[in-house]
């Protein structure tokens, strides 16, 4: 095993850092049992679960399951620097970017919306430009239907 430092998160609760795999002496029974001394004490552990993409697995050691959350030192760089936090953009109100035709309109009241999703299709210059949310919302009203022709700044779909 390589001999490199992680942080661990055990059941979302108690976390560890400077683990690394030197410390132990292990024994490989197969791929997913595995037999453990450290300081003196045997431990049998049995890989129930692995998930290697977010670093996250579950574990029986004598019987008990563990769910764990490994970071290793670029994870936990990330964490220091703020990178992970992600944030959410609620959306207020969407206007026309540009003067234009509107081609369709793809929300209705009351529906919920995320970042990214298509709103509306506004025809500018012979060029179909499709509306995207730039957050996440509900949609409150719609101020516009299909055929309307729009200036600049009109308020197309308020949102809550």
């Amino acid at each position: 095993m390589e001999n490199h430092t992680y942080k661990a998160t055990v059941n979302a609760q108690f976390e560890f850092s400077e683990l690394g795999a030197g410390a132990l002496d292990i024994i490989v029974e197969n791929a997913h049992i595995f037999h453990i001394l450290k300081n003196n004490q045997s431990f049998r552990a049995e890989v129930v679960h692995t998930d290697f993409t977010n670093k996250s697995f579950t574990i029986k050691i004598n019987g008990n399951s563990y769910d764990i959350k490994l970071e290793d030192q670029y994870d936990q760089l990330i964490n220091r620097l703020g990178l992970t936090k992600q944030t959410h953009y609620k959306v207020k109100d969407i206007k026309a970017p540009m003067p234009g035709l509107v081609l369709s309109v793809n929300v209705e009241p009351g529906q919920q919306i995320q970042r990214g999703d298509a709103l509306l299709i506004l025809e500018a210059m012979k060029m179909e430009n499709v509306i995207k949310s730039p957050g996440d919302g509900i949609v409150k009203k719609i101020n516009v239907e299909k055929g309307a022709a729009v200036e600049k700044g009109y308020l197309l779909i308020e949102m809550e």
